[in-house]
């Protein structure tokens, strides 16, 4: 349990950053270095001395470059217990040379995953064997074989050789250890994921008669990103993981600013998911995971304009998301309240220039992400579903009043109720020509929801229209967003008593319209 030499290390990388700078630096410390195909060439070209592993093992690479490290003298050169007499002895008798480093990071799975239109065979290509073996074998021996899994570690583990005489610490090769056991734990993970979509998914993209779209275990192996300062509350510890796939508000790339804080990152979601609803350029503001005001417009800072006369005092100190590139009208109008972060898909120079006065305003850049599941943790388990992405055309709306919306309503209708689908339940939005006029979130009561956006309404409620999250069960909700002045409403129906509901709205003028379906935020 204490420092153990290196004098021997076998290297198979396929992420060669940094490789030949760690390798000279082995050498240097008269560290052999044996390797594989193109890392071999790789430090050969560099001028390091490397011998082969065909030549340790007795046997060339085969078949396709699919066996070239499974083997006893491999495995056994990094399995033996060096305090051992048996296993010292059976590799005396297999003449077996001790190999005290395993350098090796895996084939790109997925990476080449993600890559568009990417064929079955190729995926199968990209699974690696004896990466993963290699990194197993070491971690397991970690008392005596130091396992090196990413680039990162090879400054500092080369320091430490030097200061140690070509030694390492007992818990440096601990650390490496758990490392190690992570990396073959998410590369196994991203396999299993990768496949189990593809044995679930049909060419519709349905899962098979009898069959699920959800695996019978669920994997997760997510990459840590950052530690955060504090989670929701300062008492609670936090860190951000992301999927490698940079894109999403956990793969941004954060131009200046503070460093986020867990509930930045919280509403900086929200704002970035409910403006890619639209195709018009759209602006969204968001306090508290809420919309403060979202509107569409011809250019964003009219947008941006439209969203904050929505409710300007719940804006302050809000975190705001931009579908279209922040230009410098945009970033001089946004400048002009306090912000705490903006995400946007990019920031013209003048717009960087504009906002950095405001040096801790976080500005993020941020990649719209695929369409995947949402998990969300339970005291004992873990929820999971799809996403919510799933919107109405107006030719399907099921007008079931006697006076239709007319063409303009149908319009803020159909604005009101994607917005509706990224407000916490029980939701009612007003709003009227691509802008927000209330919005009353997250009540116990559909009724008080509808009272509490009325309320909350700054601008003019009269003609505007409301979208509801789901039915409303009984006519008072209704009433009350007729008595706040609507004259069009849009809700899911399906209620028991959705007829008294219609009737109601039929004898208060308004037009109704049905989605066959709900949009609950919890």
């Amino acid at each position: 349990m204490d420092n153990k030499q290196v004098r021997r290390a076998l290297l198979s990388v396929t992420d060669k950053t940094g490789l030949v700078d760690f390798a000279r630096q082995l050498a240097g410390l008269n560290v052999e270095l044996i390797s594989t195909g193109g890392t071999a060439h790789t430090l050969r070209d560099a001028g390091l001395t490397v011998r082969d592993v065909s030549d340790l093992t007795g046997f060339p690479e085969m078949l396709d470059g699919r066996v070239k490290t499974l083997h006893p003298k491999v495995h056994g050169g990094i399995l033996h217990l060096r305090d051992s007499i048996e296993h010292l002895a059976a590799v005396a008798e297999h003449d077996i040379e001790p190999i005290d480093m395993v350098v090796v990071n895996l084939y790109a799975f997925e990476e080449t995953a993600r890559k568009p239109g990417v064929s079955f065979g190729e995926l199968v290509e990209n699974i690696d064997i004896g990466g993963p073996s290699m990194l197993r074998s070491a971690a397991k021996n970690f008392e005596d074989v130091a396992v090196v899994t990413a680039p990162a570690d090879y400054e500092a583990i080369a320091t430490e050789m030097v200061a140690n005489h070509g030694a390492l610490s007992f818990e440096t090769r601990w650390r490496l250890a758990r490392e190690a056991f992570t990396v073959t734990a998410g590369y196994d993970s991203a396999i299993s994921r990768t496949f189990n979509k593809i044995a679930a998914e049909t060419k519709t993209g349905s899962p098979p008669a009898g069959g699920s779209a959800f695996p019978p275990t669920l994997l997760i192996a997510y990459s840590k990103q950052a530690d955060l300062r504090y989670g929701e509350n300062p008492h609670q510890a936090a860190a951000l993981y992301g999927d490698g796939s940079g894109a999403g508000v956990a793969g941004a790339q954060q131009l200046q600013g503070k460093e986020l804080s867990y509930n930045n990152l919280v509403d900086l979601d929200a704002a970035w998911e409910l403006v890619q609803e639209f195709d018009q350029p759209a602006v969204a503001i968001i306090k508290h995971s809420n919309p403060a005001g979202v509107a569409i417009a011809a250019s964003v800072v009219e947008a941006y304009q439209k969203a904050l006369a929505t409710d300007p005092v719940s804006a302050f100190g809000s975190v705001i998301g931009v579908n279209r590139e922040v230009d410098e009208a945009l970033a001089e109008e946004m400048a002009k309240l306090f912000v705490e972060a903006i995400a946007a898909p990019s920031f013209q120079d003048a717009a960087k220039t504009k906002l950095s006065a405001k040096r801790n305003l976080r500005l993020l850049v941020v990649k719209q992400a695929a369409p995947g599941k949402v998990v969300k943790q339970v005291s004992g388990g873990l929820l999971l579903q799809d996403e919510d992405d799933e919107d109405v055309v107006a030719a399907e709306l099921k007008v079931v009043t006697v006076r239709p919306p007319t063409p303009e309503e149908t319009e803020s209708l159909r604005f009101a109720w994607r917005v509706a689908k990224h407000v916490k339940s029980n939701a009612i939005v007003y709003a009227r020509n691509g802008q927000t006029i209330g919005v009353g979130a997250g009540q116990m009561s559909r009724v008080d929801a509808a009272k509490f956006g009325a309320m909350k309404a700054v601008l003019p409620l009269a003609n505007s229209v409301a979208a509801s999250d789901a039915f409303f069960p009984f006519p008072d909700g209704l009433e009350a967003v007729a008595a706040a002045g609507a004259t069009a409403v849009i809700q899911p129906g399906g209620s028991v008593r959705d007829q008294e509901v219609i009737d109601a709205a039929n004898r208060l003028g308004l037009a109704m319209v049905f989605t066959g379906m709900r949009h609950f935020l919890h």
